[in-house]
């Protein structure tokens, strides 16, 4: 039996930079997309023939802003996927999309690429939250790509919100939880806002912590500067959004990710659950045979690299046993189901209490987790504060 591997390829285009995003994007012309997907074709031809003894079964197409690309990039793409890989016939095959990129051919093209599930960036259903995030779109729009998207026969689709989000309050998180749930997605990524270094909101919002402070700052170009959710919002927001969508027949799987039942994402999961995965494109990362590493993020190096017939891959590191242990624990609790005692005896040899016991002991105390029989899994109010649980860990 083939060993499992999944694929994540990176698209690092933007129409516009949001004003929340530190991913590895940015704007693009025509001719630096081409050149870009060449580069990767290559990278996929050169690498392909490594992993004959290993069965595909996801690939994740993210960015950045995948659907800008052309029907014909992504077909070139996967066409050398399909050349190089062995991907499994029941594959799940996901690519983001944002409102505004995404045509009618393109999803007949995406189709026809194997493409068999859509992940779409919407953030918000209020127009004033998506200006104020910097999308390129409105709701309107969204409901546009939504249809297409459904008139095009995809039958697994996820959306992406975010919350905690500047100017939010309960009631509005709460109107843009009901709406989308009630277009009926197969899946929901509920994300909490992260204040990220280097982005225009940690220059509005990152450096002060007086939100008096923030209120009295003056708006900003797009006319106003609205002040983040206080801290009794965000924790009733965070509260309230799985109540909410259990409602609509979603169950939480995992701390961020909701799903009608048979729809989690496998490709997701296999992060959690420590699955091999190599990243293709600028900047992915990969983890293969107890080594994370990720490709250069300078563009002008990849593609030159790439020419050459061999990457530049930064951040190597070779896991310790006590290394892959913590993984194992902090990366599978993320999941509702839990780790399990049986698996992590078959991995490392040795029983879960041998090497956490003083851990488990301290964290069952404070009902941050809970046992049950073969399973070890977060509490509720484990969830509500899992990165103070994951550090028991590290």
């Amino acid at each position: 039996m083939k060993e499992k591997l999944e694929l994540y390829l990176h698209i690092p285009f933007c129409v516009r930079k949001c004003a929340y995003c530190d991913f590895l994007s940015g704007p693009s012309d025509k001719k630096m997309r081409q050149e870009y997907v060449d580069a990767l074709c290559r990278e996929i031809r050169l690498f392909g023939g490594r992993f004959q003894n290993n069965s595909v079964n996801t690939v994740f197409m993210g960015g950045g802003t995948p659907s800008i690309l052309t029907s014909r990039q992504i077909e070139d793409i996967f066409q050398a996927l399909r050349e190089n890989f062995k991907i499994e016939e029941n594959a799940e095959i996901t690519i983001e999309a944002n409102p505004g990129t995404v045509s009618t051919e393109k999803l007949e093209s995406w189709k026809c690429a194997g493409i068999n599930r859509v992940s779409i960036g919407l953030q918000s259903a209020d127009d004033d939250e998506l200006k104020m995030l910097g999308r390129i779109h409105d709701y309107s729009q969204f409901l546009d790509t939504w249809e297409k998207i459904r008139k095009a026969g995809f039958e697994n689709v996820n959306i992406d919100l975010i919350s905690a989000i500047p100017g939010q309050t309960l009631e509005s998180w709460r109107k843009t939880l009901c709406t989308v749930a009630e277009l009926n997605p197969e899946h929901l990524s509920a994300y909490s806002l992260i204040i990220e270094e280097g982005t225009p909101f940690y220059e509005r919002y990152g450096q002060e912590d007086d939100s008096a402070q923030k209120k009295e700052r003056q708006p900003d170009l797009a006319g106003y500067f609205p002040p983040l959710p206080d801290e009794d919002t965000e924790r009733l927001i965070y509260e309230e959004t799985e109540e909410i969508l259990r409602k609509y027949g979603y169950r939480r799987y995992e701390i961020s990710n909701y799903a009608k039942e048979g729809f989690e994402c496998r490709h997701n999961i296999g992060y959690w659950r420590r699955t091999q995965y190599l990243g293709l494109g600028l900047g992915a990362a990969s983890f293969l045979q107890k080594q994370r590493f990720h490709n250069t993020e300078n563009y002008h190096e990849y593609i030159e690299s790439v020419r050459q017939g061999s990457l530049i891959r930064e951040d190597l590191e070779i896991l310790s046993l006590k290394d892959e242990m913590a993984e194992f624990m902090f990366l599978g609790l993320r999941l509702t189901e839990g780790v399990r005692r049986s698996a992590f005896n078959k991995s490392f040899g040795k029983t879960m209490e041998e090497v956490y016991g003083l851990e488990l002991q301290k964290l069952l105390q404070q009902r941050l987790i809970e046992a049950d029989g073969d399973f070890v899994r977060l509490t509720k109010r484990g969830i509500d504060i899992s990165n103070y649980v994951f550090g028991h860990f590290i």
